[in-house]
């Protein structure tokens, strides 16, 4: 049986640079490269079970955490392949303390910051894990390394931003600052076809996702508006329905296609997570590029735009409040006193 022609990532991708006359082809390429990592550790995560690489390398990261086998090899495949493309100065990983480097010779134009393998503590479990990426252009002048200033950029200077989850399917979602859209991998061709165009996430909805576990530790109006979320009142079309994986990528991408509010917000029980658990370069900042490009909004959960942060730290952890407009405005009435 023949398959439909569709239109691949790479057309999308070209289709959308001759838009803008002004614009080199960098960012295409960068894109480009980015998707053939995608393509390796997907290929990677599916054979998981059958060669050997779940489970721990013995190896913590930056943030003390265990590394996963798939997160080194994750971690490994993107800065191998990013090194030699060209278009890089820098890049930056959720896994490693300092600014990574590109080969000598290869130096562009952009950066890269990167989590390879977002919750990869479900990999055992057979949990839907994901890559996200933040691009955005140096500050520092061309024709050499980059500098850890170059990538200590507010998300609101991102260029592209996007993630790409693994489960059922592989899917690639991305913005370029016109829009999202998402591609899902057919694995026999090996090619991302345009699946998910021009995604406009509900603008309001009736589902929250949060580790009520933490409820102890989180402040009043943090709890006071989860207090809301569950109370019946039909005309407001509550309560919502709680849908927690604990894998960000997975629930901020359900999220995304069928509405809902995603909060991480800071606790009082670890010292290190008292400005929040999720890093603002490797996460919050790319996903609340998406999730804005397709019309929702993402705050910290003292009202600020993830946006406008300008980090002051590679690996600068932010709490976190994301998805339907209208379900964040809500939360920002709680931390404004309106209710």
């Amino acid at each position: 049986m023949s398959r439909p022609l569709g239109i691949t990532v790479s057309r999308h991708i070209m289709d959308s640079q001759r838009l803008h006359p002004e614009a080199t082809g960098d960012l295409t390429g960068l894109l480009n490269e980015l998707i053939v990592a995608a393509k390796t550790i997907s290929a990677e995560v599916n054979m998981a079970g059958l060669a050997d690489i779940l489970g721990m390398s013995g190896k913590t990261n930056i943030q003390g955490e265990h590394v996963q086998k798939l997160d080194e090899f994750s971690n490994n495949t993107i800065k191998r392949r990013m090194a030699r493309c060209g278009y890089l100065c820098a890049m930056t990983s959720e896994e490693e303390a300092d600014i990574i480097p590109v080969a000598e010779g290869y130096e562009g134009k952009y950066t890269l910051a990167f989590d390879p393998l977002d919750g990869s503590s479900n990999i055992d479990v057979n949990v839907s894990i994901g890559t996200i990426f933040s691009i955005h252009r140096r500050r520092s002048p061309d024709g050499g390394p980059g500098e850890e200033a170059d990538l200590l950029q507010p998300g609101r200077d991102q260029v592209a931003a996007g993630y790409i989850i693994y489960g059922s399917s592989t899917m690639l979602v991305f913005t370029t600052g016109d829009g999202v859209h998402g591609f899902t991998l057919d694995p026999s061709v090996g090619e991302f076809y345009l699946s998910h165009p021009d995604i406009r996430i509900p603008e309001k909805s009736k589902y929250f996702s949060v580790n009520e576990g933490n409820w102890n530790y989180w402040q009043e109006p943090v709890r006071r508006y989860l207090e809301y979320l569950k109370e019946e009142d039909k005309a407001t079309g509550r309560p919502y329905s709680a849908r927690y994986i604990g894998s960000m990528v997975a629930d901020f991408h359900r999220n995304l296609i069928a509405g809902g509010v995603f909060l991480y917000p800071r606790d009082g029980k670890d010292s290190t997570k008292t400005y929040g658990k999720l890093r603002l370069l490797y996460e919050a900042a790319p996903l609340a590029m998406v999730v804005e490009q397709a019309g929702g909004k993402a705050v910290t959960d003292d009202g600020r735009r993830i946006l406008d942060i300008v980090p002051d730290d590679l690996h600068q952890r932010v709490p976190v409040v994301i998805g339907s407009s209208k379900d964040v405005d809500t939360f920002l009435d709680f931390t404004n006193g309106k209710k």
